[in-house]
């Protein structure tokens, strides 16, 4: 029983030892994007691919932005012509029965009317829908960023998630060969019975913790078939790895900053209103001027056209007060969205730099949890089951140098996965990937 023991403990250590280097490879063999995977999950790419052509939401948006494109051409267009028919004397001065024949009437006029706009109007009119068109393809575009940050979020999740599955079952099997190392030291006189109960408590916790992560994981993998469209159960493959993170010198805030400006799609739709707010101030200060109404009548007598007639009408821009009103008006409005733009600026720039810090902040835990805190905790568990072996350590010291493993391994996933959900919320506000 004593020669077992050694044994024994050496397969722990060597196990311990494997999984302790199992994380980091995963996360750095990523497969190449643009996977389309039967069940998607693998990959963050075949998440997202699903979710283009899939999410009610992204095309809801996509729909609305197409029909503000179709309003383009009827804003610039004139209105449809006018065609009025009178007749005139319907009982020839009392001397027939009223008729509505235009060859027995003492005269029928046909006249043909078309409104003509003030100069420019229609170009504005025009300008200010293909402005709106812009800014509705703007609001879905932010609405796919958003829609690809919760998508890249939830994938991180659920990689923490199955990561840390792994982990537990591993720490389980490991809790299930130290309690029969225990059994075989209590049978020989070596240890308490209460070591073989702590280990059988341990145990019980982990299978506890499995239980939590997989109600977890199936609650995670109902939200991301939300996004996608899908049957809540439908199956979700395990994410195989995380997307590299990109090198600090791609995260600079200077240049970052500049690339937000440009094609933040909430700056872009506030861009465009700032611009549709202008048209439509010059449209208000063009409605000083009149609109014109042209129209050309023949006037019939029996069968033969015999008079022409020419009509020109126009409104009178009296209601002065109106007119300023509206004037006021849309210079508030223009000035509303200008700060509407400043304020979403702000906000954007704000959560760049929080993210940027985040990031960093991830991505230096993850390297010290690796190259110190993970390795001296397995220096610290190697020791601890020497000393157990040879009896100088008790059986809870060995526990809790287990604890620190599993938690620096935790730390380690935690970062990698907190790094990934920075890197999702720097490109929902870039609006593409980095």
């Amino acid at each position: 029983m004593k020669t077992g023991t050694p044994l024994r403990l050496s397969a722990i250590v060597v196990l311990l030892l494997t999984l302790g280097h199992a994380v980091p490879a995963a996360a750095q063999n990523a497969p190449s994007p643009g996977v389309i995977d039967a069940i998607p999950g693998r990959t963050v790419d075949s998440l997202l691919d699903y979710a283009r052509h899939n999410n009610p939401e992204y095309a809801a948006m996509r729909f609305e932005a197409d029909a503000a494109s179709e309003r383009i051409t009827p804003a610039g267009a004139l209105p449809d012509p006018k065609f009025r028919m009178e007749l005139m004397d319907i009982t020839k001065m009392g001397e027939q029965n009223a008729t509505l024949s235009p060859s027995r009437v003492g005269s029928t006029k046909y006249t043909l009317m078309q409104d003509l706009p003030w100069y420019g109007k229609r170009d504005l009119k025009r300008g200010i829908a293909e402005l709106e068109a812009e800014s509705a393809q703007g609001r879905a575009r932010g609405t796919w960023a958003e829609i690809a940050a919760r998508l890249k979020t939830a994938h991180a999740q659920l990689f923490t998630l199955y990561q840390n599955e792994k982990l537990a079952r591993e720490i389980l099997d490991l809790m299930v060969r130290l309690e029969k190392i225990a059994q075989v030291r209590y049978a020989g006189g070596l240890a308490a019975q209460q070591d073989v109960i702590r280990a059988q408590v341990e145990q019980t916790g982990m299978r506890n913790d499995l239980i939590m992560l997989t109600n977890d994981g199936n609650m995670l993998r109902a939200r991301i078939n939300g996004l996608l469209a899908r049957p809540a159960p439908a199956p979700i493959a395990n994410p195989e790895a995380l997307r590299p993170i990109p090198a600090p010198a791609r995260l600079d805030y200077a240049t970052l900053e500049d690339r937000v400006r440009g094609r933040n799609p909430q700056l872009f739709a506030e861009e465009a209103r700032i611009q549709a707010a202008e048209k439509n101030r010059e449209l208000t200060y063009k409605n000083r001027y009149p609109d014109f109404t042209l129209g050309v009548t023949p006037v019939q007598y029996e069968n033969s056209v015999k008079e022409w007639e020419v009509m020109l009408e126009f409104n009178i821009p009296l209601q002065q007060s109106s007119r300023r009103s509206m004037e006021r008006e849309s210079e508030s409005m223009l000035a509303a969205a200008r700060s509407r733009k400043d304020a979403a600026a702000h906000q954007v720039l704000t959560e760049l730099a929080e993210n940027l810090s985040g990031i960093e902040a991830a991505r230096r835990t993850e390297t010290l949890t690796t190259s110190s805190l993970l390795p001296q905790a397995e220096l610290s568990f190697k020791s601890a089951l020497a000393g157990y072996e040879n009896g100088k350590v008790d059986f809870m010291t060995l526990i809790e140098a287990q604890k620190q493993i599993r938690q620096a391994r935790q730390n380690q996933i935690k970062a990698q996965a907190d790094a990934q959900m920075r890197l999702a919320e720097i490109e929902k506000l870039l609006g593409e990937d980095l």
